[in-house]
């Protein structure tokens, strides 16, 4: 069971989100991925991004161990999509956050580059696996500023790791026990930028399945002022 709603949100004139997942019998891929650049270049390496990485993983499932899919995929995907850009007026400097959720019989592994960000649930409780690639994340983690003041950051879009903006990127892996979660949610900042993670906690467990959940909480991020586009996807632990 799965869940996906992508919105533009109240003042983007483009969604330069992107979300896509393959199920089948050997495994399950989730990815959301947030684009930035000028005109329609954020658009074109978010799209990209996703669809390079499932073409990756659909590819290789079987091929190459398991555990290194996710990275393989990514460094592949970033390396092609650096290389399209220097070729294509208009879109050099394109990049894009990525976070994909990789879940067959033996692992769960969760990939993670930029701000977009990957939650699990247990029971009640919520937790964000992903850690922000962020100039906001480092000034916390230096102590710099509170969790009260990063909310309102001035600099909160500022990310400091993308895909497709150099040669090499390195991405976040997170390998997951089986059975930590049974829920889990991909959204692009768009979503926690106007919502808690508490209320996606709650508005997730209270819903009837999870695409009402999705529909709930782009409507409360653009009651909000739906100031970027949003994108969520809620889907099981289990294959």
């Amino acid at each position: 069971m799965i869940g996906i709603k992508t919105d533009i949100g109240n003042r983007r004139q483009i969604n330069e989100d992107y979300a896509g997942y393959v199920t089948c019998d050997d495994f399950c891929l989730y990815i959301v991925a947030d684009g930035m650049g000028g005109h329609n270049a954020g658009e074109v390496a978010s799209r990209l991004a996703v669809e390079g990485v499932i073409t990756y993983v659909r590819k290789n499932y079987g091929i190459i161990e398991e555990t290194c899919l996710l990275a393989n995929a990514i460094k592949e995907t970033n390396f092609d999509l650096f290389k399209y850009s220097l070729g294509n007026e208009g879109l050099n400097g394109m990049g894009t956050t990525l976070t994909a959720c990789l879940i067959t019989n033996n692992i769960t592994q969760i990939a993670h580059i930029g701000d977009s960000c990957c939650f699990g649930l247990q029971d009640k409780e919520i937790i964000k696996i992903t850690k922000d690639h962020s100039l906001v994340q480092e000034l916390l983690d230096c102590g710099s500023i509170s969790e009260d003041e990063a909310l309102n950051h001035p600099r909160k879009n500022v990310i400091t790791r993308a895909v497709g903006t150099g040669v090499n990127v390195e991405a976040d892996i997170y390998n997951i026990e089986k059975g930590t979660y049974n829920i889990y949610v991909i959204c692009s900042d768009g979503l926690t930028n106007e919502v808690s993670k508490e209320e996606i906690r709650d508005i997730v467990l209270s819903k009837s399945s999870f695409e009402e959940a999705c529909s709930v909480l782009v409507d409360l991020a653009n009651g909000r002022g739906g100031k970027d586009n949003i994108t969520v996807m809620i889907f099981g632990g289990e294959i």
